[in-house]
């Protein structure tokens, strides 16, 4: 099976799980860390250009999961995360990864991070080294192992 498919498959199977624990992902800090998540994982390059924002906006509207909050306030955050990276992405990583490791001590919102990073990240059917590496990043900054994702 190629690496593509594989990867279709993985992101496809962890929405599955995603939508099964939809009720016990309602908290700020979970709604808080995945549009961080989806905002580092949109700049995982180094910037964040309008195309991969609308991609993105267009995912967070459509996410079952997400669903649980109302879509303006998702995408206001997830702007505002961009910003930062935009405006200085070292520094606004910095932000940003303290706004995801607010879900640390909770074991289902932290592995629903990663998964929803994961899911953005090959949404356009290439989830590249970048992407991969911040998603990486993020394992480790949640105290998770990344090879529990393939990664």
């Amino acid at each position: 099976m190629a690496l593509w498919d594989r990867l279709k498959e993985s992101a496809t199977t962890m929405q599955g799980q995603l939508v099964a624990k939809k009720n016990d992902l309602k908290s700020g800090a979970f709604r808080d860390a995945s549009m961080a998540m989806c905002a580092l994982v949109a700049a995982a390059d180094g910037t964040v250009d309008a195309s991969e924002r609308q991609r993105v906006a267009s995912l967070i509207a459509t996410n079952d999961v997400l669903r649980n909050f109302p879509v303006d306030d998702l995408q206001a955050r997830f702007n505002d995360y961009c910003q930062k990276l935009a405006t200085d992405f070292d520094f606004g990583k910095v932000s940003v990864l303290q706004t995801i490791g607010k879900v640390q001590k909770k074991p289902t919102e932290a592995r629903a991070v990663v998964q929803i990073g994961i899911v953005i990240g090959g949404a356009d059917g290439n989830f590249d080294k970048d992407e991969q590496a911040v998603v990486r990043e993020v394992c480790f900054a949640l105290g998770i192992n990344p090879a529990e994702f393939d990664l």
